[in-house]
């Protein structure tokens, strides 16, 4: 193994994560070459897994332990990004930023370390969560979603020298490419090529330019393909009313179908509609008269969402759902210290001596930058997500068909069916051009 992969110290200023996520329903494929999808060019990174140890390891299926700290860290983050957006479409993809945050964990000690844990998973040590989140993976290689993993370092000894253990546990749990770069703009081009590939085109660039004090990016991409069981004929579509969160109508291409989950309690009515192979699905929730989406959101906990989807009812429903896309974009940094990752961000409290160490300051996480799309059509859903974790240097029974009409703000979760957990979650407020 080159001797920049020893433990020593890291002497640069600033280490930057970043995770980019996709969830892509309606896609042609999700791959995980590198090249440019432009002009093909090749990448000039030394790629260095053979170098790497990659240790056997165990993975954990997710149980109610996990599920449940996934929905109280995913409720949690909903809520803080929720009160922070100003009453416009919010979407925040949890499964992204977690994975974001725990691969940054793996390199924390002590109170920081602690707090991520907290934060991430309920207090489980990051060496569980590393299982749970390593099984989750493992499983998903035999369905329509792509998990794929990267590092990229500095090929400059003087800047940098990795913790060994750091790669190693990246390579082992997330399957980590580790590439060597020259960090110029060749290496921006590889970066962006690999994200774009392997977010099938959903995140085509990620980094416009790398700093002379950057050096490292991890990198996560998550890719879905699927369709609707039963995709949307156009005589299903037509324009119709939607009234915003202001009281102003709007008219938009809403999409109609008799569905036959129906979800109901004393806050909210709302349907699921499943993806090809039911793996996945559409789980739209329409707050109850009176109720603004606001209040909605912060009524939710875990315990309610779980029991709502497990009582879900056998029942006809009448669904109306509008075509609707948008990006949504939120810096973090005050959100995830509100939830209590407070060290990680203090220049002088901050530990990350697993990652490595400096001579010119101390690693502490500097901005936190989460990005996401969806767009949902009669076909199906295109959905993705990126999140950048800067770390820096400072100095039966026939009934009644039942009927819910997205016509008015409403709430709505792209779901993992088998382990009931939301890969998206968010927010439709208004639907103006």
């Amino acid at each position: 193994m080159k001797k920049n992969m020893k433990k020593s110290r890291i002497q640069a200023a600033v280490l930057s994560v970043i995770t980019a996520g996709a969830l892509l329903v309606q896609a042609t494929g999700c791959g995980q070459e590198i090249g440019n999808s432009e002009n093909n060019n090749e990448v000039q990174a030394a790629n260095l897994m053979r170098d790497v140890k990659v240790k056997d390891v165990t993975g954990k299926a997710a149980d109610e332990k996990f599920v449940n700290s996934y929905y109280d860290f995913s409720l949690e983050l909903l809520k803080k990004t929720s009160a922070s957006s100003n009453g416009e479409n919010m979407l925040i993809a949890p499964l992204s930023v977690q994975l974001a945050l725990a691969m940054t964990a793996n390199g924390a000690k002590g109170d920081t370390k602690a707090q991520m844990e907290e934060v991430l998973s309920g207090g489980m040590t990051i060496e569980e969560l590393n299982e749970y989140l390593y099984r989750y993976k493992e499983n998903a290689e035999d369905s329509q979603l792509n998990i794929a993993n990267s590092i990229w370092f500095r090929d400059d000894e003087e800047k940098i020298q990795v913790e060994e253990s750091f790669l190693e546990n990246n390579a082992s749990y997330y399957d980590a490419g580790i590439f060597e770069a020259a960090f110029d703009e060749q290496t921006v081009s590889d970066i962006n090529n690999w994200v774009n590939k392997n977010t099938d085109g959903m995140i085509p660039s990620m980094v416009d330019r790398i700093e002379d004090d950057s050096i490292m990016y991890l990198i996560n991409a998550l890719c879905f393909e699927g369709e609707w069981q039963e995709a949307y004929t156009e005589k299903q579509i037509y324009d119709e009313c939607f009234v915003n969160k202001d009281g102003k109508k709007q008219q938009v291409s809403m999409m109609h179908s008799n569905e036959n989950i129906y979800l109901e309690d004393e806050n909210a009515t709302g349907f699921i509609k499943m993806y090809q192979d039911r793996k996945y699905s559409f789980v739209a929730l329409l707050p109850k008269e009176g109720m603004t989406i606001d209040e909605y959101v912060n009524s939710l906990n875990a315990d309610d969402i779980q029991k709502l989807i497990k009582n879900a009812q056998d029942d006809m429903v009448i669904a109306t759902l509008p075509k609707f896309s948008y990006d949504y974009s939120v810096s973090m940094e005050r959100i995830l210290q509100e939830m209590g990752i407070k060290n990680a961000f203090d220049a002088d409290a901050a530990e990350f001596s697993g990652m490595g160490t400096t001579s010119v300051g101390n690693i502490c996480v500097g901005r936190v930058l989460h990005k996401t799309f969806i767009m949902v059509d009669g076909q199906g859903t295109k959905a993705g997500a990126a999140t950048s974790v800067e770390i820096l240097c400072e100095s039966t029974a026939v009934s009644e068909p039942k009927v819910v009409n997205l016509n008015r703000p409403f709430f709505y979760m792209i779901m993992d069916n088998e382990t009931n957990l939301p890969v998206f979650m968010g927010t439709v407020t208004d639907l103006a051009e």
